[in-house]
């Protein structure tokens, strides 16, 4: 099994810090495995950790008063979650359930909170962090108010782009893409209109589909017309 502090310096949060800080940080949290489907966070509840993932993906949600599902956004190896609650000790904003089977290294907020003091590098790189998170959901908004079903579906697909795409002679491909339903509740739409959608994308030769892996065949005019 791989060492959580591994991936403690990978995590944007940790960088520039010195192999000595990362065994002080280790020794402040634990390690928590959660099931595939497992609900990690529940939303309204109080916040009293932060999560760090070492392996696997989670998807973060809002259930709307219809009882539909909403993914605000899926989380990868070494990105963090739970900070919001941690910081201001309101309760959670949205529920985080695991997507598949993922391993985190979890950090209580009196230690977190004390980390911040003894390491002012990881407060300023904690601001970065939620900066970007903010222009993220900004845009998500944006998108999810003024566009419609296509140009939200594209746009999703440019998230995955950006996070997780290989670019290749201004072709990007994204491995290992969220099945049609989990699009769809990024996208504010449905499963059949996210398969509509990609079929029309496929005729127009913006994308090419193969199994769970979808090329964007031009990226900058894809970015031009779905950003």
């Amino acid at each position: 099994m791989k060492e959580a502090a591994d991936f403690l310096k990978i995590a944007p949060i940790f960088e520039g810090l010195e192999e000595r800080d990362f065994a002080r940080i280790t020794a402040c949290g634990v390690r928590k495995t959660y099931r595939k489907g497992e609900v990690i966070l529940m939303e309204e509840e109080s916040g009293s950790a932060l999560f760090v993932i070492i392996q696997g993906e989670v998807k973060v949600v809002r259930v709307g008063e219809d009882g539909r599902e909403v993914i605000l956004s899926i989380l990868g190896a070494s990105d963090i979650f739970g900070e919001m609650a941690l910081l201001d000790g309101e309760a959670r904003s949205a529920s985080v359930i695991a997507l598949d089977s993922a391993d985190l290294f979890m950090i209580h907020r009196k230690d977190f909170l004390s980390l911040l003091e003894e390491y002012p590098s990881i407060a300023i790189s904690l601001l970065r962090h939620l900066t970007v998170r903010l222009r993220r959901a900004d845009a998500l908004i944006k998108s999810l108010s003024l566009k419609d079903a296509y140009h939200r579906v594209g746009y999703v697909l440019l998230q995955f782009a950006d996070e997780r795409g290989r670019i290749k002679q201004g072709r990007v491909e994204i491995d290992n893409l969220p099945v049609q339903q989990e699009i769809a509740n990024m996208a504010g739409t449905t499963r059949e209109t996210v398969s509509r959608t990609f079929s029309k994308m496929e005729k127009l030769k913006l994308i090419e589909v193969n199994g769970g892996m979808i090329n964007l065949l031009d990226y900058e005019t894809f970015r031009q017309k779905f950003s």
